[in-house]
């Protein structure tokens, strides 16, 4: 019976020793791969500009950039000094407010909306009060319906 505790209690120890180990193991590996993810992500937003998007699982990915200034290009010999000075060329079409667009669009889902409960004869009521109410939003937005 004694020879049985013992071995249990070795087992249990070589689980504990093996445990600590794969836990040590895994949080590095984790690390490793946070850290290219990381220089990934970076490289990226530096060569497209924009922030790269996690997978659906991932909720957060947040990292600190780098404190490297990125460098300038120096300008091409068929730039001269007098194009380098001029004036930035005003955009054509100014970007509309984020806001105004996600109304807009959503006026014209609604309106849609409509248009298929009023072709199946379902009720309309709920959905006339917010095609009005999203235009009133439109209209305190600066914007005309």
């Amino acid at each position: 019976m004694a020879d049985v505790i013992s071995d249990y209690q070795k087992w249990k120890q070589q689980g504990e020793t093996l445990k600590t180990q794969a836990k040590q193991a895994m949080e590095s590996r984790f690390r490793e791969l946070l850290t290219e993810a990381a220089s990934v992500a970076e490289e990226y937003r530096a060569d497209f500009g924009a922030p790269l998007k996690p997978p659906a699982p991932v909720i957060a990915f947040r990292y600190k950039t780098s404190g490297k200034a990125k460098a300038r290009k120096a300008p091409g010999p068929q730039q001269t000094t007098r194009t380098r000075n001029a004036a930035p060329p005003e955009p054509k079409d100014p970007k509309p407010d984020p806001k105004v667009a996600g109304l807009q669009k959503q006026l014209a889902t609604t309106r849609k909306k409509l248009e298929d409960a009023k072709a199946s004869a379902a009720p309309t009521r709920k959905l006339e009060d917010r095609i009005y109410e999203i235009e009133d939003a439109l209209r305190l937005a600066g914007q005309t319906v």
